[in-house]
Order: structure tokens, then C-alpha cells, then sequence
């Protein structure tokens, strides 16, 4: 059976991945968009996570958005396997898959496969979860960097089901997450991929976040109070993005409204931080810096011949 050719645009928030995906399109490339950004999968969350606008889904095909209620849990694992029979589907209907985002493990999930890391104690996980209620997320978080400080480097300590999950694994297992990534060999997913990576020069994506946090801050503490109001539990797996917890906190009356915009700015910058060190670190056919140059024409000429060559 033939591998399915695809291809990537992966980068860090804000550096335009999504407007260049339309421009490839609107170029004359039958692309249809696969979300691979963890926060956009859930419905509900379109305020804080820059989700492409209705007009904007009414250029192409993009898929994989909305697929939960910010109750449930995504895992990579769970997102590849999603996505597996998609890009089949997309291929089947004469058009390139394009995936495009930002969270680089739903990525590797689904080209290198996951690290066959064994079953982990159910009470060792419920413990944990009693420990991050207890004693917050800095806390644990800190526990992380002791057992794995590379993962911990790339994970925000907000990010609960990351964090319990690399704790979970170090602790169950002995041996780190990020290790048992390291040691796992690349398994045969099946795809002949083009990975193409984003890489803004600082200052300019700096401008970008910042420009962009303070457009969204009051519309994602309005979306916030609306869920709050709708019975979503400020804990939810979704209420953990980027951003809403420090809203909710907010609507609550947890934290200061003041500042707030310059909050959200500081935590987007420190995880843009965060993608730029995990995709410098992946393998990538393609590096474009689109504050230096104009991507289109090169990632246009890129994709057209990775698409051509499949047929």
C-alpha cells in the first residue's frame, strides 16, 4: 500500500500558519486544512485560541475543530488516531492534506508514532490529580522539573493534563517522559510528509502576540463568563488553555481584571517560546522566517512539487 503524501505547517502562535495556509489555497492549491492545534479542537473555546473565523472556513474545507466540549480530555494519541482515516479521505477526494497548527506532539504522534510507554497504575494517577488540587499546579509542576526537566522546560505548569501525565509516567515507569520519547524508534505511520516550520524572527513575533492579546482579552473574559455561566467547570481540560484559566480566575474574582492583557501577552510569549524550542529540535524539509522574507512563493513551489511527485 502506498504511503499518503501530506504536509505541515507547523510554527509557533501568532506567526501566521493559518493566513498562509489560505494564501496557498487562494494560490491554486487543492488543500484542505487538518487542525493540529490542541486548543482549537474544542467548541466553545474560539475567543483565546485565534480558531480560524466562520468567513475564513468558508474558503476551504478545515477540519478537526470544535470536536469536544471543553469537559472532555484530548490526548495525541487520541487526536492521530482521528486524523489518520481524515487525511485518507482527503486524498480519496483528489485533494492535498495540509495540517496546519502549532502543538508539535500531535505532529510527531501522528508521523513517528507514540513511545510504547506501559499501563500506568490507575491510583497512582488519582493520587496525583489529589496533589495538583491540593497543592496547585507550581507545585507539581516543580516535582516535574525534578523527575524530567526537559519536558518540564516545554510545559507550562497550567497544563495539567501534561503535567500529570509526565508525572505519572516518571514515577510509574522510572524513567522520564521525555526519555522514553529519546528511545523511541520512528515507527512506519503510513504518510510521505513535508514538514514546513515557521520561524519568526523574535521582535516581529513579540509585536504579533502582543497585538494580538490585547484584541482578545476582553472578547476571551466575555466567552469565559458565558461558559462559567453555561456549568462548564472552571477545572475542565479545556478551561486549561492558554489563557482561560487566568480568565476565569478573573470572573470569578479570583484575580485582578487589571492587567489582565498584559498577562495573557507575557504567558503567549512565554509559549511561543516554548513551540520555537520543541520544532527547532523536530525534524523539517522546510524553515521559513516570514518576518525576513515572503514564505508563499517558496512553500507554494515546496508543496507543489512533494504534491506532484504522489501522483
Amino acid at each position: 500500500m502506498q504511503p499518503l503524501t501530506i504536509a505541515a505547517i507547523a510554527g509557533p502562535t501568532a506567526s501566521g500558519k493559518s493566513a498562509l495556509a489560505l494564501q496557498l489555497h487562494a494560490a491554486g492549491l487543492p488543500v484542505e486544512i487538518v487542525n493540529f492545534d490542541a486548543l482549537q479542537v474544542y467548541r466553545g473555546l474560539d475567543a483565546g485560541t485565534a480558531k480560524p473565523s466562520a468567513a475564513e472556513r468558508a474558503q476551504l474545507p478545515m477540519h478537526l475543530l470544535d470536536l469536544l466540549e471543553p469537559h472532555e480530555a484530548m490526548t495525541a494519541g487520541r487526536w492521530a488516531a482521528t486524523a489518520r482515516p481524515l487525511l485518507a479521505e482527503i486524498v480519496a477526494r483528489g485533494h492535498l492534506p495540509l495540517l496546519v497548527g502549532g502543538t508539535g506532539l500531535y505532529l510527531r504522534a501522528l508521523l513517528r508514532g507514540l513511545a510504547p510507554i506501559p499501563p500506568i497504575e490507575p491510583q497512582l494517577r488519582a493520587e496525583l490529580e489529589r496533589q495538583f488540587a491540593e497543592r496547585g499546579p507550581d507545585a507539581l509542576h516543580a516535582e516535574l522539573t525534578k523527575l524530567d526537566p526537559d519536558y518540564a522546560a516545554a510545559t507550562p505548569p497550567a497544563n495539567r493534563q501534561r503535567v500529570l501525565r509526565a508525572l505519572e509516567v516518571a514515577l510509574g515507569t522510572g524513567k522520564a517522559f521525555s526519555q522514553w520519547h529519546r528511545e523511541h524508534q520512528a515507527q512506519p505511520a503510513g504518510f510521505r510528509g513535508l514538514v514546513a516550520v515557521l520561524e519568526p524572527q523574535r521582535p516581529w513575533l513579540l509585536a504579533r502576540i502582543d497585538r494580538r492579546a490585547a484584541a482578545m482579552a476582553q472578547p476571551l473574559l466575555a466567552e469565559v463568563a458565558q461558559l462559567l455561566e453555561n456549568g462548564i467547570d472552571p477545572t475542565a481540560p479545556g478551561m486549561q488553555a492558554l489563557g482561560y484559566r487566568d480568565a476565569a480566575a478573573v470572573v470569578l474574582g479570583q484575580a485582578s481584571r487589571d492587567g489582565f492583557a498584559d498577562r495573557l501577552a507575557l504567558a503567549h510569549r512565554q509559549y511561543a517560546k516554548r513551540q520555537q524550542t520543541w520544532f527547532a529540535a523536530e525534524p523539517a524539509n522546510l524553515r521559513l522566517d516570514p518576518a525576513a522574507c515572503e514564505p508563499l512563493s517558496p512553500l507554494f513551489a515546496a508543496l507543489q512539487a512533494h504534491f506532484t511527485a504522489a501522483t
